[in-house]
């Protein structure tokens, strides 16, 4: 009974950690969206300027995952989750120096890289542990863990702002660096020694082709990538869309930002409900296109913040089904290789979300955001119905072994 006990404490506090540690990219991201309207007129530079922090930050995510990944299948997953938090904590504080919008999109980029390792372990520590419906259930808690950060950053964010301006921001991001470092200390390594990739580095790095033969995880990989890229055109030009297009102060645009998050949260969890990950990918993936598509259409005739909150909420609340589905599925398939795995996983849904970030604010931001994500849920419910078949999708319904 004790060791269950003291089992069922350190699964809880393992899930706690591993949640914190998957929200670094929505903390890194979200936390200052509410200051970037000041940041514009801070650093005297145009929106697509400021928007560039988000894109370098979503680059050195992306480059980030795809060194370390590699890196943690040969050399353990906590010395290598080590080292990118201290180049976060060091990138961070070069954040809160900055003086010219240069040198902050560059520390951005730092940022970005020391992040990504968060992002790695957050993904390979379950696999390595766990596969099949324990596997998807891991993902699906720490995906709606992971939906307290963008419920967290931007109201932390609004306040930091708003009463002590925008470096406020970084110097709270650079707190909670320090605090999860020490969090970290506790938890056990969970790749031995016997099963790490042997030999050069460079051999580790050969996961990357081997992942790619596993069945669906190429589909999977794309279809979370872009869900991704759906979710950052909605992280972008939300703010501009509320706050400038429909005049709603810092600290409202937080809470209707909070309550969008939630909504992710939400679907994350109850796609485990459905029978496979790969129903739930795509349900997720056909109903949010059809949720963006309304958007689109009826914003068009008639603009109204209501409408548009509530074809957002809906959209996000199945891009939540995608976020648990399709990582699952592709987590499942490249197991053998889990950091590369976790590495393509992460880095492919970052370079969308990078690539699509500047687009939104072309022609009218509000439009040109629901077309972007219009197309990438519709070419996510494409590649499903073309190239996914039944027999990529893990379980959800029955028990599996560990």
């Amino acid at each position: 009974r004790e060791f269950k006990i003291e089992l069922l404490m350190n699964t809880a506090y393992l899930v706690f950690v591993l949640g914190i540690l998957s929200a670094f990219g929505p903390f890194v991201i979200d936390m200052y969206l509410p200051a970037l309207p000041e940041m514009t007129q801070v650093f005297d530079c145009s929106t697509a300027s400021v928007q560039l922090g988000l894109t370098f930050c979503m680059v050195g995510l992306a480059v980030g995952q795809l060194f370390l990944g590699p890196m943690s299948d040969k050399y353990g997953r906590k010395s290598v989750l080590y080292l990118s938090l201290l180049l976060y904590i060091a990138a961070t504080f070069l954040c809160c120096l900055s003086e010219s919008i240069e040198f902050f999109t560059f520390a951005r980029f730092l940022q970005g890289l020391g992040g990504s390792g968060a992002i790695v372990y957050s993904r390979s520590c379950p696999t390595d542990l766990y596969s099949g419906r324990q596997l998807a259930k891991m993902i699906a808690i720490v995906g709606a863990v992971n939906g307290i950060a963008p419920v967290a950053a931007p109201v932390i964010g609004g306040f930091c702002a708003k009463f002590i301006g925008w470096r406020g921001i970084f110097y709270a991001l650079l707190g909670i660096g320090i605090v999860v470092t020490a969090m970290v200390i506790p938890v056990k390594e969970t790749l031995p020694k016997s099963k790490r990739i042997q030999g050069s580095l460079l051999t580790s790095f050969k996961g990357f082709l081997l992942v790619y033969e596993a069945p669906g995880f190429g589909i999977y990989s794309t279809v979370f990538g872009l869900s991704m890229a759906a979710l950052f055109a909605y992280i972008s030009s939300t703010p501009f869309i509320l706050q400038d297009f429909f005049g709603v102060s810092q600290l409202t645009f937080s809470l209707i930002f909070a309550l969008n998050a939630v909504g992710i949260a939400i679907g994350a969890m109850l796609a485990l409900k459905v029978s496979t990950t790969q129903k739930a990918s795509f349900i997720g993936s056909l109903i949010g296109f059809l949720c963006a598509a309304a958007g689109l259409c009826i914003c068009y005739f008639h603009q109204d913040m209501y409408i548009y909150e509530a074809s957002i909420f809906l959209m996000l609340f199945f891009c939540g089904f995608i976020f648990t589905g399709a990582t699952a599925t592709a987590m499942n398939a490249g197991r053998k290789y889990a950091g590369a795995a976790s590495a393509v996983i992460g880095a492919v849904g970052f370079i969308f979300g990078g690539l699509v970030s500047p687009i939104v604010s072309w022609g009218t931001i509000l439009f040109t955001s629901f077309i972007i994500c219009t197309i990438a849920l519709g070419l996510s419910t494409l590649l499903l119905l073309v190239g996914g078949e039944k027999k990529h999708g893990v379980p959800v319904s029955t028990t599996n072994n560990h």
